[in-house]
């Protein structure tokens, strides 16, 4: 007992001296440790004088010795704790640096068993791999005997906390950290099958974490599904990323797929993939995947399973690589970071740049063979869900894209044709589709809007017009608009409007126009016309060069109200014209025609004079929303001449209730001189009206005659 307190004195004492006289409290401390070598307190407490004064080197040699002699003190391990805390950390500040400085003095030895008894003390799964992975990353040697090991627990601990989303902490450390050392370690002796399982576990870590949506909140929570839909039109908030359980720094992935590449590298090298030459390039192992095909038919067994993994693994990753590309660059704003360095959003529709040009229609009794036919008289029949007789499957199809609009444009095709091309490859085979399939279903694919707006897009330019609005109707019942999505501008719900606009276009193609009007006009009612015309001179150039196609090409067409409206007047336009110049007479649609071919004057107007030829031919006209409408001073002056001796004295029916006016006052006379007074007086008012804003005019009519127009067609 006596000695006890000798050791408590000495203790005591030297603590009182060490602020004034620090030698001196060192030399009773020494003197207290040769009088009692196996006292734990005397050794702790020089260790403190010496690591509060941060001297390194003796402070690593007490700690040494603490660990060699005091193995079951807790306060030892407490220390411990401290320093392998200052090891896992990101943080430069002077005391951290020297815990970690403190530790390199330690002989490898001790510090391969001090980080293993470390983690035998963490009872926390993410804690205790992180140490563990210090020991990995410190002492290669020990990857083979703890390496599988850890990686899996981060697996299990993922599976038993049901972290739906696969950007968490625990994937996140098997990715990028675990998986790296195991892969790389060339004394370990992997199955093929688990360095498989492994790849596709990066992967969907990898395509999860650029695909993460933007979100308001800093923090994405463990528990929440990355991979659930998100709306296009939330709103951007704070760009910061940080994974439950990690810090920001460690939440951020540098150059995600060029590392995805690596890992693919090295276990196509290790299962020794046919023809891997560790090309450094998607599109480099896109071209050897695809020369790997050509065998598979003649191939069975261990050998045909081996090439299929390797076919399937490495073109998926192409495919959702290069969707992912081109879904950035026309729907940003569903990507977090993204909608920053991009424009956007585009739509992908129906080129209606020969929508003007197409005036001969007497497609029954071809007539006018000698005139180039345009897509439009082809599409009188209703096509079938999949008319590939018509539409040739989309191979051959152009995208058209105004270019000063789309800066990336040349990236973006050649993203979207490298998608496409991956994804004919996975279906190219059944052992390849059956394959595909199981990593759809393990990762949940259907419910990546992403991914889902690829597929769209991919479908229409096939051509498969029912199966491309199956696939919007998919889309548009997770596009609803909320009510505090809405902007000042409209943008948020015209994003919304993407698949609406997409089935307008499928419908058209099918030759369903009373659908496509239904729809176009669902859009046109949420949008709001711009203040002014708008410039044509960047479309015209386009349009130009556009007439020279074969005409079933498509356009990127930019998702904003400047662009979407005169989308939707010129799809109209292309509904009622075949309806407007048949054999049969319907003053409704023609009308309807000559109000909408006042969008883009003069390009419709050889059209134009088509249906003054039309009305002049049946020597009367009927339309009494004319004056509501038509303000183009054109077609105002050709119809007053219609009027004239010269023109042909053509009845016109252009004022409300005119017709049953004269109809009722056939007996009395001056009444038609009333009429054309009335019809005079009309046409100098129109005139006056000339300067409005047409687009205006043209949304009020969309707005107004909805259900006319509907009605209109079959």
């Amino acid at each position: 007992m006596s000695a006890q307190k000798d050791c408590e004195f000495l203790v005591k004492r030297a603590r009182e001296l060490v602020s004034d006289d620090p030698c001196a409290a060192k030399a009773w401390l020494i003197t207290a440790r040769t009088l009692y070598p196996t006292d734990f307190n005397i050794q702790y407490e020089m260790y403190i004088i010496e690591r509060n004064a941060e001297r390194t080197t003796s402070a690593g040699r007490l700690l040494y010795d603490m660990f060699i002699n005091f193995p079951d003190q807790p306060i030892v391990w407490r220390e411990i704790s401290v320093i392998t805390a200052a090891l896992r950390s990101d943080s430069q500040d002077k005391h951290a640096q020297f815990l970690r400085a403190l530790f390199e003095t330690l002989p490898g030895r001790v510090q391969c068993e001090m980080l293993l008894k470390a983690t035998e003390q963490c009872f926390n799964t993410l804690e205790k791999a992180e140490m563990l992975l210090l020991l990995l990353k410190r002492f290669p040697e020990s990857v083979v005997q703890h390496g599988v090991n850890l990686g899996e627990t981060l697996l299990e601990a993922e599976a038993s906390e049901n972290v739906e989303s696969p950007v968490n902490c625990f994937r996140k450390l098997f990715v990028c950290d675990v998986l790296p050392l195991v892969i790389n370690n060339m004394d370990m002796r992997l199955p093929a099958s688990l360095m498989q399982k492994y790849i596709l576990k990066a992967a969907e870590f990898y395509i999860g974490y650029v695909t993460r949506g933007p979100s308001s909140d800093v923090q994405l929570q463990g528990s929440q599904d990355g991979a659930t839909l998100k709306s296009p039109g939330v709103s951007r908030g704070s760009q910061r990323f940080v994974i439950d359980g990690l810090s920001e720094k460690s939440s951020v992935v540098a150059e995600p797929w060029e590392r995805l590449l690596d890992i693919l590298t090295v276990v196509g090298a290790r299962c020794e993939w046919q023809g891997d030459k560790g090309q450094r390039s998607y599109i480099d192992m896109l071209q050897r995947v695809k020369e790997l095909c050509r065998y598979l038919p003649g191939l069975e067994g261990e050998t045909r399973s081996r090439y299929c993994s390797q076919v399937v693994i490495c073109a998926a990753l192409v495919l959702f690589r290069n969707a992912f590309l081109y879904v950035s660059a026309v729907q940003p704003s569903l990507f977090q970071g993204v909608g920053a360095m991009t424009s956007g959003p585009w739509i992908l529709v129906e080129d209606l740049s020969s929508v003007y040009s197409d005036v001969e229609v007497d497609r029954a009794t071809l007539k006018h063979a000698h005139k180039k036919r345009k897509v439009a008289d082809g599409r009188e029949k209703t096509m079938s869900s999949d008319d590939e007789e018509g539409l040739g499957k989309g191979r051959g199809r152009h995208i058209l894209v105004n270019k000063l609009e789309m800066l990336n444009w040349s990236e973006t095709l050649e993203s979207f044709r490298t998608a496409r091309e991956s994804w004919d490859l996975l279906h190219s085979h059944d052992g390849l589709e059956a394959e595909f399939k199981k990593i759809c279903a393990a990762w949940k694919t259907e419910s990546w809007l992403w991914f889902r707006i690829f597929l769209s897009d991919m479908i229409i330019h096939q051509g498969h017009y029912r199966k491309a609005l199956s696939s919007l109707h998919q889309m548009a019942a997770f596009q609803q608009p909320q009510p505090a999505q809405q902007s000042p501008t409209g943008q948020a719900s015209l994003e919304h409007h993407r698949a609406l606009i997409q089935q307008a276009s499928c419908h058209y193609a099918l030759g369903e126009y009373r659908m496509a009007c239904e729809k176009l006009l669902d859009v046109v009612s949420g949008l709001v016309p711009p203040n002014q015309e708008l410039t044509k001179a960047p479309e015209d150039q386009s349009r130009i060069k556009s007439k020279t196609r074969k005409g079933n090409d498509l356009r990127l067409l930019p998702c904003t109200s400047r662009a979407v409206l005169p989308f939707c007047l010129q799809l109209m336009l292309a509904c009622f014209k075949l309806r407007a110049f048949t054999d049969s007479r319907d003053d409704l649609s023609l009308g309807h025609v000559v109000v909408l071919l006042q969008h883009d004057w003069p390009q419709g107007e050889m059209l134009f004079l088509k249906a003054v030829d039309k009305i002049c031919q049946q020597g009367s006209f009927q339309y009494e929303n004319f004056f509501n409408y038509v303000t183009n001073i054109d077609m105002l002056e050709e119809f007053a001449y219609l009027r004239t001796p010269e023109g042909g004295r053509i009845q016109l029916e252009l004022l409300p209730n005119q017709g049953m006016l004269i109809k009722h006052h056939t007996v009395t006379r001056g009444i038609t001189k009333g009429v054309k007074e009335d019809f005079r007086l009309a046409m100098e008012r129109q005139v006056s009206r000339c300067g409005e804003n047409l687009l205006s005019v043209l949304h009020r009519f969309c707005i107004n005659e909805k259900i006319i127009i509907i009605q209109s067609l079959p």
